[in-house]
């Protein structure tokens, strides 16, 4: 077994609505969601946000598209307009929740997902400097 975290296994897409936020989490194939299944439980999502997250966790099972989402209750400080919290939408969520690390068998942690080429974005930097 290995310790991995969350984004080294699946992808994920966040919103929110008042004073919810939506997290769901991904897997690209049917092993990684087992695991998933087994690991990211809606006790270990509170856990993981602590004091965060004032209400419950509620996690929904999608397994038609290997995904796990969990609705947040509690979790914007009261939404949008009521929070003095900054920067406090649920995708800043997604992000935090994909840190999380799981433990997962030896032939998932050699798996890494693919990262985005951003070379792209290397060049204009180094051009910009040399202006």
């Amino acid at each position: 077994m290995a310790r991995v975290a969350l984004r080294e296994l699946c992808g994920y897409r966040a919103g929110d609505k008042g004073d919810i936020a939506n997290v769901a989490i991904f897997a690209d194939d049917q092993a990684t969601y087992d695991v998933l299944l087994r690991e990211v439980t809606a006790e270990r999502v509170k856990a993981h946000f602590g004091t965060m997250v004032k209400g419950n966790v509620d996690r929904y099972e999608a397994r038609n598209v290997l995904g796990l989402n969990f609705l947040l209750r509690g979790a914007l400080g009261g939404g949008g307009p009521r929070s003095l919290r900054s920067d406090n939408l649920g995708k800043t969520l997604g992000g935090a929740l994909v840190r999380l690390e799981i433990d997962v068998p030896d032939a998932l942690a050699g798996r890494r997902r693919a990262r985005p080429d951003v070379a792209w974005a290397d060049a204009i930097l180094r051009e910009s400097v040399r202006r």
